[in-house]
Order: C-alpha cells, then structure tokens, then sequence
C-alpha cells in the first residue's frame, strides 16, 4: 500500500521558477501528509502553452529543470512525477513524463503518443515507444501523458506489460468534463489498474483549465476527486487491488489478441 497524492494547480507560463516553487511547496505538504508519491500535471513546470513554448523555451534550461526536480524529491524524500518537453537526439521536440525516486533517480520515462489539437501538432512531434513499467514501492507503476489515456490501446498497454498504477500528467480545458467523470473510471475498469489523472487549474495563457483531478480504482470506483482550484488530493493505492479486480474478472487473461488482429487485416483488405 502507497499513500499517492496528486497536484492540482495553477501555473505560469515560462515562469520556471515559480513553477517549480509550487512542486517544492506540493512535494513538501504530500510528504508531510505520508505521501510516498506526487504526481504532477502536464508541461507544469513550464506551463502549459505549446507554441509559446515551443519559440520561446531554451531546450539547454532543461537539464536544470530536471535536476531542480530531482532535487525536490530528494529534499522530501518523495517520488515525483513531473513533465516537461524533451528534444531527442534527431531534433524532435515531445513532451515527456518523467517519474524520478525519493533519492532523486530517475525511474521512468514515458513520451507522449497521441497529441491533442492544432496548437500541440504544430509545436510537437508524437512519439511511438509502449509504456515501460517500473516497481515502485511494491506496485507495477506506468506512465501516459494526457490525451494518450483517452485511448483504451494505451492503458491496456501498460496492463498487459504488468502496470497495475497507471499515472498521468494532464491538461484538460473546460468543455471535456466527461473525460475525468466517466473515461478515466471506464479504463481503470476495463484493464484493472488504478488510474492517477493530474490537472491543472486555473488559465493559462488563455485557456481555462477544468479541473477535475481524479484517482479511480481497478474497479472503477473513484478513489479522490477535485473541484475546479488548487488542490492536493490523497488516495492509498496498491497492487492488491488490480490483483483482485483481475481475479473477479479476467479480462486481461481472456483477451485474444489473435482475433483482433484478424479483425484489423479484414479491414485492410476490404
């Protein structure tokens, strides 16, 4: 068992310093409350403007960011999942989720597949790796990035790569409340992991974020849920639990991927 807490805020854009305050000061209060790990939202420490910062960020600021954020999970002995552009070695510009340990070491990284609207295809390359599974204090833990979890294929991905946490960094505006209130439960249900979804809230350089933080169980159930501000949601999470649920109803187990292959060439063929 993992006591998890989730970021909730609002940041500024290209206000580096600021940002990463606010995970010093979130990472501090989730650690105090016996908080193992902190997720963060989408792009937080940069802020989420993908254009913006795409033109404006110098890519050679963000080895220091991360190491600013490893710091911090150092400093409060508490894992961190944070996200922040990343080039690859080619030039693509991606945005990445990084989840580093209480002493600082990174775990895990994820990028994100599936890019949502105009703003981040023009600023943002998709990338194509699986998510990768790590322990994490005893829980198969996995990572996607916003849109990605909008995708069955993505959580079922990492379920069947044995992920049994499923934790994700967001920014989701107003006007898609459905996907926190019913999506986020659904593919917890469907591919039996506890599913994390970070928000921010708030506007950001014109958008108005909706809130709605959500942490929904192997069953479906919601385990934390914000309103619409800044706030600091608490949840223990544990293996067990997608354990249980898989033995309940194995719908990992009585998968037939074969089938469904098949399914997909008839459609080429046709």
């Amino acid at each position: 068992m993992v006591l998890l807490a989730l970021m909730q805020a609002n940041s500024t854009v290209l206000d580096v310093d600021r940002n990463c305050h606010a995970v010093d000061e979130a990472a501090r209060d989730a650690a105090a409350g016996g908080a193992g790990v902190l997720l963060t939202p989408e792009l937080f420490p940069v802020g989420y403007a993908p254009l913006r910062v795409r033109t404006e960020l110098d890519p050679a600021r963000l080895p220091a960011v991360h190491r600013r954020m490893a710091e911090i999970a150092r400093r409060h002995n508490i894992a961190v999942v944070y996200s922040l552009p990343a080039v690859t070695a080619n030039g693509q510009w991606q945005i990445s989720a990084v989840l580093v340990s209480s002493r600082g070491e990174e775990l895990l990284s994820y990028s994100k597949v599936h890019l949502f609207g105009p703003e981040e295809r023009k600023a943002f390359s998709p990338a194509e790796a699986a998510p990768a599974v790590v322990n994490l204090d005893g829980i198969r833990t996995s990572l996607a990035i916003c849109y990605d979890v909008e995708f069955p294929e993505t959580a079922r991905a990492a379920a069947a790569r044995g992920a049994e946490l499923l934790l994700v960094p967001t920014a989701l505006a107003h006007g898609f409340e459905e996907v926190p209130q019913i999506l986020l439960r659904a593919r917890a249900l469907e591919s039996q992991l506890t599913v994390a979804y970070a928000n921010h809230s708030g506007s950001e350089d014109g958008c108005e974020f909706l809130g709605g933080s959500v942490i929904a169980a192997p069953d479906g159930s919601l385990l934390a849920a914000a309103g619409t501000g800044a706030e600091l949601l608490f949840a223990e999470v544990s293996a067990e639990a997608a354990r249980d649920a898989r033995d309940a109803v194995p719908y990992l187990a009585e998968r037939r991927p074969a089938v469904y292959r098949a399914w997909e060439d008839s459609l080429r063929r046709d």
